[in-house]
Parts: structure tokens; sequence; C-alpha cells
């Protein structure tokens, strides 16, 4: 009799830890074929609400959702396994580990290549944003491999095998020859896990890449690579729909009907215009001047955001990548938002704050499209008040530190969503 059921599919990098340590713990799990967005079995959605993936359902009738959680959960059954650690602090660098490759490696690796190949749309300075993410990211395991053989102590731990299964895609699609070369200890440490017996028996070994794919609109299925001048029948884009329904989803939310935004009436301010604005003129002088000029408060309302987690902070460069994240997860709003957010403060002393404006007074329509909008606290301001008006400014302009309390905090770092 199986174990439990694991709704995924063969590949899902979020679900290849799992299954290998069911195989090491010889649990048999029965697979069942879930895709998102389209491709879900009948009430997927009373397991798992927001559609994804993986899920567990033990013989049981437990259930539990979250790569990290099921993985922990599955492991844990062998009560004398060693891939947990030996002590507490082990188990929890376990999962700083883990929760480091699904939170920061994955977002990255995702946004580098799923335009690439055509699971995203395609733009040229998002993609090289991701491209300096994914190095930033990868460049922390390199340094801690170069004096470790393994992510937590002397042997292979869970944190191994979790962090291998989602750095995998970089190995198919970005990590080249030149670049291994330039990254010898992932590499080493990334061949080492691939070849356990335990994980081969899983996914077969991925061949080394001789050259990454180049930061350029991808080539679609069925077309000649460069015949502009005879374009496509009006007919064609069907099969790029069904393409889509066929591509692996795995980090998109199931699909959603019409943004709820959408019914507002429409404003007499093009948010279009005020990006362009922002993007191109003086953001004090030229941009912000225009911005208020044209800024209707009964179209628009302006929120304060705040991270709820400040105290949970370590190194800056990371707590932007937390951002962009977050960033990244509110695309399906990007028509009706735009703002900043920044990093105050130094290495495990900082906090994040920014400005936004959406359409409407409302805010959750507008974040509630990104799964960790509830880690933080959305105020609204009143562009009227001096001080308001004042903080937006600075949040936008970066150029000013804050003050938090008694401490004067220096701007580090942030991110524009626009």
């Amino acid at each position: 009799m199986a174990f439990g059921k694991l709704y995924t599919y063969d590949g899902n990098p979020r679900s290849t830890a799992i299954r290998v340590v069911a195989k090491a713990n010889k649990l048999d799990l029965e697979i069942v074929y879930t895709k998102p967005p389209h491709e879900l079995p009948k009430d997927y959605l009373k397991i798992n609400p927001l559609g994804r993936i993986p899920s567990f359902v033990g013989a049981d009738g437990y259930e539990l959702t979250e790569a990290i959680a099921i993985a922990i959960y599955i492991t844990s059954q062998n009560e004398k396994t060693s891939l947990l650690g030996k002590t507490k602090q082990d188990y929890a660098s376990i999962v700083r580990w883990m929760s480091y490759a699904n939170n920061e490696i994955l977002p990255a690796v995702a946004g580098f290549f799923r335009p690439l190949v055509g699971r995203d749309p395609y733009n040229k300075k998002l993609v090289d944003d991701q491209q300096k993410a994914t190095y930033k990211m990868i460049g922390v395991l390199e340094q801690h491999l170069l004096v470790n053989t393994f992510l937590v102590g002397e042997r292979i731990t869970l944190a191994d095998i979790f962090a291998v299964s989602i750095v995998s895609r970089g190995f198919e699609y970005l990590f080249d020859k030149k670049w291994r070369q330039e990254n010898p200890n992932v590499t080493r440490w990334f061949e080492t896990i691939h070849n356990q017996p335990n994980y081969s028996a899983i996914v077969s070994k991925l061949p080394f890449i001789e050259e990454a794919l180049k930061n350029q609109p991808p080539v679609k299925k069925d077309q000649p690579p460069k015949k502009e001048k005879e374009p496509t029948p009006k007919a064609a884009p069907k099969p790029k729909a069904k393409e889509a329904d066929e591509e692996e989803e795995e980090d998109q939310p199931a699909s959603k009907p019409k943004h709820p935004l959408e019914a507002l009436p429409k404003p007499t301010l093009v948010l279009d215009d005020w990006k362009r604005k922002y993007s191109n003129e003086e953001t004090r002088e030229v941009a912000l001047p225009w911005f208020w000029e044209n800024f209707k408060a009964d179209e628009y309302s302006i929120w304060r955001l705040d991270y709820k987690y400040n105290d949970e902070l370590t190194m800056t460069f990371m707590t932007s990548n937390l951002i962009g994240g977050f960033f990244t997860r509110l695309e399906a709003s990007r028509k009706y938002i735009f703002g900043a957010a920044s990093v105050y403060g130094k290495s495990n002393d900082s906090i994040v704050r920014g400005a936004f404006v959406i359409r409407g007074q409302e805010a959750t329509p507008a974040f509630d499209v990104a799964p960790d909008f509830e880690s933080y606290e959305f105020t609204k301001l009143d562009p009227a008040k001096e001080e308001d008006r004042a903080f937006i400014d600075d949040q936008w302009s970066w150029d000013k530190g804050i003050k938090d309390g008694e401490r004067e905090l220096e701007w580090a770092d942030g991110k524009v969503f626009k």
C-alpha cells in the first residue's frame, strides 16, 4: 500500500527531493499527475487552495502542502535518518539552506530562463536583472562550498538534495562550460549529489551544456527563424495558446478570472505615462512635480509598505532579492500599480519600507495576487498632508535615509515596480 499520494509531475524541481528521500526511506508514493494552472485533478483546490504543487495526502488522510514541509515530513519517517542532521543546529541550518534555495534561488533562476524559452513574456531588461540576481544567489553557494563539501556538516543532508533539485534548471539552460569553470565548487557539489544512487534513480543525469541560452527573444515553434516580411496569418496565435497550456507553470498560481481592478472607471492619469516619466526624467526635478500635477485622489490611492518581519532580515542583498521576489509575484497587477521599496540600514540591522500608488482605494485587490503579500503591512497615505507627500517623494527618490524610532538608517538598496 502506498504511503500517500504526491500531487506533481515528472521533472518538477520542488518535488524531486521529496521523491528521492521517499526512495531512500523505501516509501511508496503514488504520483498523481498535476500540472498548474490548467491540468489539476478534480477537487485539487480543496487540498491546495492556491492550485500549486507539490501537495501530499497520506494514506491516513493527512494533508500537507509546501515543498519544504513535505520533504521534511517524508524524510522524518525514518527515525535513524542522517539527512536531517545530528543536532538542532544542523536541523536549523538544513531548513535555512532549503528556504534559501526555494525563496531566493528558484525565483531568480525562473525569472532568468523562463522568458528565454517562451514560458514568460520576454523583456531584455528584466532578464538582465534576473541574470544578475541568479549569479549573486549562486555566488553565495559557491563561496560556502569553497570550504565545505556539503551545505551542512560533513555528510549529505536533505538541504543538499533539495537545493540541487532547485539549481538543476540553471544547469539545464544557463550554466555553460565557461560558467562551470568559473564556479567549480557548485559544479562539483551538483555532480556529487546528482550521482547519488537514490537521486539518479529519480532524475536522469543532465548533460552539461556547452553554451547557455542567449538573452534574446525565443524562436517560436513552427516558425522559420527570421522571415519577418511574411507576417503570420491572424489565426496563428491558436497554437501559442496550446503551447502555453503545455508549458511548465510551477511558479504560477491557478489561472484567475479578469482582474477585479479592471472594473474601475477609466482614469484620466494613465499609469504607463507616469512610469515613462519616472524612468526617463530626473526624479525630484521633473518626474515628481509631473506626478503631483496629474494625480487624482479619486482615481488612485497611495500606500506605505512595511515588512512585518524585519528582525529576521540578514544580508542586505538578500533582503533586496526578497523585495524582487515579491515584485515578481505582483506581475498580474502590473497595469494597476507603481511603487518602490527599499532596504534601509546594514546587514543584520535593516528594515524594508516603500510607497505604492494603485488604482482604486483598496490595497488588497492590487496586492493579493502575490501569495506573500500578508508579510507586508499596508497603510493608506494622505497626499494632502505635507508629511505623507514628503515620505512618498523620498521613497521614490532614493536620496535620503529614514528615521526608525530613534535610529537613523541610511538607504542601502531598492527596487522599483513599474
